[in-house]
């Protein structure tokens, strides 16, 4: 069966025809030579709008297209000056195979950023021979159509978080859609400021923002105050994740200071390589870290002390009603606020002062969980240890709404990935 046959299968275009598939003068690529029908007119590249021919351009045109059995493919057209009456100037006619002065087709572009989610793009232009900056472009050119395309309806349940993204305290905010069934990446922002999550806020109309019914965050404070002001009839939570962890360091702040001091003070090692027994749920210990931490136990610890604090509140999760949940929190405040642990009382103090949004929790039923959120973080910062960092902020924009938004694509006559 011709080529020709085959990409007229494929990838027919109106108004053109394959004319005819050549070997290169090198002869290790294949050329497909385009012409246009009899009798077609052009189409102004600018306003889209068909006129007639004011001449050719004087050498052909070649665009990559998709390797077909391990051998570079090209079209090759001489394109045609359109003499548009509606722009009034002559211009190069609009080609449905590409677009601008790229020198890929659009089928290629679609087909390197599809490889561009499964191997890094400099992997992706070492097996296809073309370079690091075209798959750029192409990913690029999918991010920016998805993103036009893309709809933000029946968006229910946000996530809210931030990573850094390089040393020196560079931030990137991230919001997601965690609805069951449809979780994605839906912006990200440059550093974690209220102007950042602003912008979110400002994309949204009005009624997709009257549509939310949960918000989940850390205790950040810049979020916090966005979310109040921009979507005040949702209920913002603060996760158990984001808590524990708070509690987690703490914990692990009061064994460091303590190990210091008994090793200063010429005390027995006690508390040395002892941070995961600390920091583990009891049914995640392995036999001898079990054993260890029956050990530590028996000790009369600060550490001890803030462990078994931090243990005590788990039970806080544990409660059906917000009222009875609210009641244990005032009570296991005050006793912490009495420990005479610095970093305990200082989580303490930050729970007393977001109480309200802790006991939302329950009155989402504890059916939202910021792990989700944690989990697509972990595969942010995958994307960026892929590509052993990324130089530019627009770079790691692009890779992140690649990886991570789940953008719409066109509908292709075939697929070749």
């Amino acid at each position: 069966m011709p080529l020709e046959t085959i990409l007229n299968r494929l990838h027919k275009f109106k108004s053109f025809v394959y004319a005819r598939v050549v070997w290169s003068i090198a002869g290790r690529e294949l050329e497909v030579h385009i012409r246009p029908r009899k009798n077609s007119r052009p189409v102004c590249s600018a306003c889209r709008q068909p006129g007639p021919v004011y001449d050719h351009q004087q050498s052909d045109r070649r665009f990559e297209f998709v390797p077909v059995w391990g051998v570079a493919v090209f079209f090759v057209y001489r394109m045609r000056r359109v003499d548009c009456p509606t722009c009034s100037r002559v211009v190069v006619e609009h080609v449905p195979w590409g677009d601008g002065k790229h020198q890929t087709t659009t089928t290629y572009r679609w087909f390197l950023a599809n490889w561009a989610k499964r191997l890094s793009w400099q992997e992706v232009a070492v097996v296809f021979h073309t370079s690091w900056q075209t798959v750029f472009r192409s990913v690029q050119f999918a991010v920016r159509w998805g993103i036009v395309h893309d709809t933000w309806d029946n968006v229910v349940s946000l996530g809210i978080d931030e990573i850094a993204w390089r040393k020196g305290h560079k931030y990137l905010t991230l919001v997601y859609q965690i609805d069951e069934g449809r979780k994605r990446l839906l912006f990200l922002a440059q550093e974690r400021t209220k102007e950042a999550l602003h912008r979110f806020f400002d994309l949204m109309r009005p009624e997709q923002i009257d549509d939310l019914k949960f918000i989940v965050s850390d205790m950040w404070q810049n979020y916090l105050e966005v979310v109040r002001e921009r979507a005040g009839e949702a209920v913002h939570i603060l996760d158990r994740f984001h808590v524990m962890k708070k509690l987690n360091e703490a914990v692990d702040q009061v064994r460091r200071d303590e190990a210091r001091r008994l090793n200063t003070d010429g005390y027995e090692p006690v508390l040395n390589k002892t941070r995961w027994c600390l920091l583990k749920r009891p049914e995640h210990l392995t036999d001898k870290q079990t054993v260890t931490l029956q050990e530590l136990l028996t000790y009369n610890l600060r550490t001890v002390r803030a462990w078994l604090l931090r243990e005590d509140f788990q039970r806080f999760w544990e409660y059906r009603s917000a009222g009875w949940a609210g009641r244990f929190l005032d009570e296991w405040v005050t006793r912490t606020m009495r420990s005479r642990l610095p970093p305990l009382k200082k989580v303490a103090q930050s729970l007393r002062t977001h109480r309200p949004l802790l006991l939302n929790w329950f009155r989402a039923k504890g059916s939202l969980s910021a792990g989700v959120v944690e989990g697509f973080n972990g595969k942010a910062k995958l994307t960026m240890k892929r590509a052993y960092g990324y130089r530019t902020p627009e770079a790691l924009e692009v890779a992140l709404y690649h990886t991570l938004a789940k953008l719409p694509e066109p509908t292709f006559t075939h697929r070749f990935w």
